[in-house]
């Protein structure tokens, strides 16, 4: 499996929601993240589902300033 069909499955998650912005996200800056981008994605998945839908949504903001550039890519 590679490391591109490793993060799509993390990004399978319990809210449906989720699911369709994650793979949104994925479709449009999968390929093109830098390495230090991709392991802040990496860490964003990390959060559980409703915190993770939180931050995306702006409900909340997170500490680290690379998963807010991450972040940013979602708008």
């Amino acid at each position: 499996m590679s490391e591109a069909d490793r993060i799509r499955w993390q990004c399978r998650r319990g809210l449906l929601e989720l699911d369709l912005v994650l793979e949104k996200f994925l479709d449009r800056h999968l390929d093109n993240l830098s390495p230090r981008r991709l392991a802040a994605f990496k860490q964003l998945l990390n959060y559980p589902d409703n915190e993770l839908w939180d931050l995306l949504n702006g409900k909340g903001t997170p500490r680290d300033v690379e998963l807010a550039s991450i972040i940013k890519l979602f708008e």
